[in-house]
């Protein structure tokens, strides 16, 4: 194994501006934190997979905003197409108007999408939040079919703040088989409903891809039903999970896609895509220039680049040294993923400290792993998909290490797991 960097030692100005910057926030920002929670760090700089804190420290960052940076922090053309548009001196807020930042972006978008809808399509700009994007997506099905019910066969669990009415929810699929053992739609009536709500992959949890058969089953039982399918493509969209969108593993075409977080090219964004005959004017239409343009930026670069290609070669290495490296450790249940979207399932660190532990021990070796505040078992890599292979071995090496420490302390011996799945 190679040496592990040591990140070099603060003076202490360096320490002290960290600690005051942490005090304030933990006495300021609401209990309602998450990264904030388990990394107790201030960047200050970032460039591609690397940053830099206010303590002199560097780090590997594979949690990239939840998945957001898919080009990692600060790429050139995402910093390039922003600085065009404030040169420029067109105006940051538009509402709904026409501008050529937006034309630009729905231009670039509509050439990823499967053809079957792009020729098709209709693009709603909502709130900058997935939250905002999936409500738009609801209301629009509900609107469209004039029913409410729908289906959700997702990994995310009710959010408080954005409460769903007349969602009733299905375990996620983790065979070809119903998720609820009743048919495919879990025995429900798919003529009743307004949509079914799914993810081709599961992010809550330990990154959980939807068999391809189940999800194929799901677009034949929604046509028949005349229920309008409905993919959550905020996490897993713009090639992270080794295609541009997760659903086209399946060949599936959904009626309304829900896209967040990447399409912004690190600025927040969120849209939803969908079949021309559901339009109906439901909420308004709005969007935030730098985004737009940062977004066209990413998804051109994505395009052109074949980086969806590199994640599904990197990704299934690295998942298979993984799984290579951990597989008789009983404490780690299971390693999924697709691309370079890759999650660890692990003993509950309630019970035995593991997931908690290796993050603690991931950071103390400058890699920073992607948490999951409503699964404590989960841990995620989610790097850029710019990472090289000689940067994908620093992170296996640096993880590596860490599990390896966890479980010469035993905190991760509590029971023995089900078996790496």
């Amino acid at each position: 194994m190679a040496a592990i960097e040591t990140a070099p030692v603060a003076p202490p100005t360096a320490t002290a501006r960290t600690e005051g910057i942490l005090r304030r926030q933990w006495l300021r920002e609401p209990a309602a934190r998450t990264y904030a929670r388990s990394l107790p760090v201030v960047p200050v700089r970032a460039r591609g997979l690397t940053i830099e804190c206010a303590d002199g420290r560097r780090y590997l960052d594979c949690a990239s905003g939840a998945g957001t940076l898919v080009l990692g922090h600060n790429h050139p053309v995402v910093l390039e197409a922003v600085k065009r548009v404030i040169d420029s001196e067109e105006p940051l807020h538009a509402p709904d108007l026409a501008s050529p930042v937006k034309d630009t972006f729905t231009t670039e978008l509509f050439a990823t999408l499967p053809d079957a809808l792009a020729r098709d399509a209709r693009i709603r700009f909502c709130g900058p939040a997935a939250p905002d994007a999936v409500g738009a997506a609801l209301a629009l099905a509900r609107a469209a079919t004039g029913r409410t019910g729908v289906l959700s066969c997702t990994g995310h669990e009710p959010d408080p703040a954005h409460p769903a009415p007349d969602v009733t929810r299905l375990p996620f699929p983790r065979d070809d088989r119903s998720p609820a053992g009743e048919g495919v739609g879990g025995g429900q009536d798919l003529t009743a409903l307004a949509g079914v709500l799914v993810e081709a992959v599961r992010h809550e949890g330990g990154v959980l891809p939807a068999p391809d058969g189940w999800l194929r089953r799901m677009r034949a039982a929604t046509e028949a039903g005349s229920a309008p399918l409905i993919a959550d493509e905020t996490h897993t969209g713009v090639g992270r999970t080794g295609t541009f969108w997760a659903v086209e593993h399946s060949g599936v075409v959904p009626d309304v896609m829900v896209m967040g977080k990447a399409i912004g090219g690190s600025l927040p964004l969120a849209v939803i895509v969908y079949r021309s005959a559901l339009d109906r004017p439901v909420g308004p239409s709005q969007g935030n220039q730098l985004a737009m343009a940062a977004g066209a930026a990413t998804l051109a670069f994505v395009r052109r680049n074949r980086l969806a290609g590199h994640a599904a070669e990197l990704g299934a290495r690295m998942l298979a040294r993984l799984r290579g490296d951990l597989g008789a450790l009983p404490w780690v249940r299971a390693v999924h993923g697709r691309g370079l979207m890759i999650g660890l399932e692990l003993d509950d660190p309630s019970a035995s400290g593991g997931a908690v532990a290796v993050r603690q021990e991931c950071l103390k070796r400058g890699l920073i792993v992607d948490a999951d505040a409503r699964t404590p078992g989960a841990v995620r890599l989610l790097p850029p998909l710019t990472l090289t292979p000689e940067q994908a071995e620093a992170v296996l090496e640096r993880f590596a290490d860490a599990v390896a420490a966890v479980d010469r302390t035993g905190s991760g011996r509590a029971a023995a797991g089900a078996g790496l799945a």
